[in-house]
């Protein structure tokens, strides 16, 4: 069982796990909403543990233990598990309506660009939507975001590779999930989530899922735009034949490059390309 996706300890489980996994006691758990624009999901129940990924507003997590400030769930958006601050979520969930479409957007206290923020929001946030004002739409929580930065949830974008391009410049942070920061699957999960796919959390997951796998010759011949090349451990997306879209820790940003330079200079730390998958359904 892979602990990144398995909602188990040894004193306790989900119900679900009863049976599979042995625990001192299994729970049923309850489900939550993200309020947070972008909640961190860690690795152990302190604010200086490590980030493994990122939760968005709007996203549902179930939680099954709750501690001194801190929750221990599992999200449903990818099947992530990990702790987050309790005052990142709310009992109260409201089915979504609508997600944001663009990198990020604000959430106006009136329908009025004039008026101070109150919040930011990213990409494939969540949002329960009760009324259209003017060229504002109005959430249940009564913040206003501008209309054209969403879409009803159902409409998905066509092209991941374009969605992917938006991002170049964004900064690299590992586990991150918006165009604040960002890690290498965390672009391709982004990206290929606005088009309707789900998608796992991280790019060793990402290999074993997604794609159809092709042979790749020395010259990297014979690539297309939207083919997912793999790395131990890292992921791009191809952008044409010979250029790729990734995050990555050497430029600490998000890189529009000659996929030749970064085997080459990847291959030289860390490995070779370990395989190359193709993605037709969800590109123009």
């Amino acid at each position: 069982m892979d602990p990144r996706l398995t909602p188990a300890r040894q004193d306790l489980a989900a119900e679900y796990l009863r049976g599979e996994f042995k625990a001192e006691r299994y729970v049923s758990g309850k489900k939550y909403q993200i309020i947070e624009s972008a909640a961190p999901l860690r690795k152990q129940p302190r604010p200086d543990a490590r980030l493994d990924t990122q939760a968005l507003f709007g996203e549902i997590m179930t939680v099954y233990d709750e501690h001194e400030g801190w929750v221990w769930g599992q999200l449903e958006s990818d099947d992530y598990v990990g702790y987050l601050p309790h005052n990142a979520l709310s009992a109260q969930i409201s089915k979504p309506t609508h997600r944001v479409t663009v990198l990020r957007t604000f959430i106006y206290p009136e329908p009025d660009i004039k008026s101070p923020p109150l919040d930011l929001l990213s990409m494939g946030s969540q949002l329960s939507v009760t009324s259209e004002v003017e060229k504002f739409i109005q959430l249940n929580t009564g913040g206003f975001i501008y209309s054209s930065h969403v879409a009803p949830v159902g409409e998905y974008e066509s092209d991941y590779v374009e969605v992917a391009e938006k991002f170049a410049g964004t900064p690299y942070l590992w586990g991150g999930k918006t165009s604040l920061g960002l890690d290498c699957s965390g672009l391709v999960h982004l990206s290929l989530s606005a088009c309707g796919k789900s998608v796992p959390r991280d790019s060793d997951m990402m290999q074993g899922y997604l794609g159809e796998k092709l042979p790749h010759e020395p010259d990297l011949s014979g690539l297309e735009r939207g083919d997912l090349v793999f790395w131990q451990g890292h992921i791009a997306i191809m952008c044409d034949n010979k250029t790729i879209i990734h995050t990555n820790g050497y430029h600490m940003n998000t890189v529009i490059e000659p996929l030749e330079v970064a085997r080459d200079r990847i291959s030289n730390l860390y490995g070779e390309i370990t395989e190359i998958k193709r993605m037709p359904e969800y590109l123009l």
